[in-house]
Parts: C-alpha cells; structure tokens; sequence
C-alpha cells in the first residue's frame, strides 16, 4: 500500500459539518414529502387494474377520461406512458376481485369497446391485475426487506469491523433509501416492484463502498504511526477515492444508458439505481467516515488483541 504524503491529501472531514447538516436537510425534506404527498404506490402494491392502450395518433387525454367517467370509472387515472401516443389507465381494485381475474377482464374488455368506438385505431397492449390484499401484503414484505437487510448488515459490520463503523455503515444506508425513496415522493414517479429491486441494489452498492473504505481505514489505523483520527480518515478517504469514483462513472453510464433507451417499464428502477448510486458514493464518503470519526473511534479501538498462547515461552527457550 502507497502511503500519501499529508500535504497530497484531501480534507474530506474539514467539511463534515456541512455534509451532515445537508443529509440532516435532504431526510427532513423526505420526510415532510411523505406526510404531505405520499408516495405514487404503483398497482403492484395498491392493487387494481392497469390497461395500456395505444393509437395511430397522439391520444386526447381529456377525452379519454370523459370516456372512463361515462363507464362509471370517476377515480381512473389515465397518463401518457413514454410516447403521446401510448396511454396507461389505471383502475381501484375491484370488490371481490381477489378470487378471479374474470372481472378485470370483462372490466378491460368493457373499457376497450368504449375507447375503439371513439377512436378505431385503438390496440390494447396488455392488461395487468393485482388484487387489494396482495398489494398489501407486497408493500409489507417490501418494507421488512429492507429492515432485514439494514439489521444483517449492522450486525456483520460490528463482528467485521468495530460496532462505532457498524452504527456508521447502517446509518449511511438508511440515510440513502430515505433520500432515494424521498426522490420519488417528491417528484410523484411511480414506486412499483422494480423500484423497490432498486432500493435493495443501492443498499449493496452502497454497503461496497463503504466496506471498501471501513477496510482502509482499519488498516491505515493499525500502519501509521503519525496523524490523529480524522488525518487517518481523510488519507484513507484520499486513497479510495480513485476506486469509487470508477465504479461510480462506469455504473451510472450503464444506468444513463438504460434510463433513456429502456424504455417506460424500466424507467423507475434506472432513476433510482441511478439517484441511488449518487447518493451511496457520496454517504460512504461523508455518512459513514464522519459518523463513525463523532463517536470517537481510535488507533486503540481498532488494534488487533494479542492473543499470548500457553507454552509460548517454554516454546522460545527450546533449540
């Protein structure tokens, strides 16, 4: 390992302060986000019906939707869905619903019929059905993942590393998936079951990254002899710094790729792989090394215990 001069080095915890208080900020805003918009619950976990319908010519909203007043669905939302002339409608979950998808198809069939008489260039894609109670029970299960996976990972990071890196680590990952769940609350894209995948894989890119530089930091504790915590964090820091910066470029140019030629069904999961990969480079970076630097970890708390075996003496004293 190439050791930097502390003059080459990069004063990543000078601004600690700033970072913190701009995730303390951007968590904040999340949260308000949430009480006041919610988040745009896609039909894997509202339940319902979805209809994606397509024209020869760019589609009249407007007139689509007097069409679905007039077959008695007032609360149907209808959208454009990646081109003017693609359109997504979406349904309540229908009573009694969950024993058989007959309804939802009658209800597609009904709704077909409507739209080809306004308009006979009309083609349905595809039609999609979840019931209410297995919405529910998805949405539940999508939030116990998430909280499992942040309870395995604290609990490998104190037996890895030290329990103030652990605290550092889980707080760093939490701080994204509130961020990145935040983005989409705000902005109203749709939170579906590819969105929540993506979730899950910025937890592990992120938890990389940060493995990565907890590992350095460990080491360059235990290897220089000179410098204080936050000296020894920031070289370590500087050392990382190329090896996270290429992950992150290559990633997101598979991500940017992805977002603008993938078309609409993948859109939600690039935004957020995307946002996420952002959000994990820089909380790895600033989240974990400065949380774990607050608690007040130390040379002494990471060096290795001398373990003195029995005999070990007697064994030396031996030709």
């Amino acid at each position: 390992m190439q050791l930097l001069n502390l003059k080459d080095t990069i004063k990543f915890m000078s601004i600690r302060r700033f970072s913190m208080a701009l995730s303390i900020i951007l968590i904040l805003g999340a949260f308000a986000s949430f009480m006041t918009k919610g988040l745009n619950w896609g039909l894997d976990f509202t339940g319902g019906s979805l209809i994606e319908v397509s024209f020869d010519q760019s589609a009249d909203l407007q007139k689509i939707r007097s069409v679905m007043d007039e077959e008695g669905f007032r609360d149907a939302t209808v959208q454009n869905f990646g081109s003017s002339k693609d359109v997504l409608i979406r349904l309540a979950p229908i009573e009694n619903a969950d024993k058989t998808t007959a309804d939802s198809k009658m209800v597609g069939n009904r709704i077909m019929q409507s739209l080809t008489a306004m308009d006979d260039t009309a083609t349905m894609r595809r039609i999609e059905f979840v019931g209410p109670s297995v919405g529910g029970e998805l949405r539940e299960q999508g939030g116990l993942a998430m909280l499992t996976a942040l309870i395995c990972i604290l609990i490998y990071v104190a037996m890895r590393f030290e329990w103030r890196f652990a605290l550092g680590s889980v707080s760093a990952l939490a701080h994204d998936v509130i961020i990145t769940v935040g983005l989409f609350s705000v902005l109203g894209i749709e939170f579906d079951l590819t969105v929540l995948a993506a979730v899950l894989a910025v937890i592990g890119y992120s938890l990389n990254d940060t493995i990565v530089v907890s590992d350095r930091i460990r080491e360059n504790f235990i290897k220089l002899r000179q410098g204080d915590a936050e000296e020894i964090i920031n070289i370590s820091l500087t050392q990382t710094l190329s090896r996270t910066m290429i992950t992150s470029i290559t990633t997101a140019l598979v991500l940017f790729a992805l977002l603008l030629m993938g078309g609409e069904l993948i859109k939600g999961f690039a935004i957020a792989l995307l946002f996420g990969v952002v959000i994990g480079t820089y909380s790895s970076v600033y989240v974990a090394s400065s949380i774990a630097l607050g608690l007040g970890i130390s040379k002494e708390d990471l060096m290795p215990t001398v373990v003195e075996k029995e005999g070990a003496d007697q064994d030396a004293m031996m030709p």
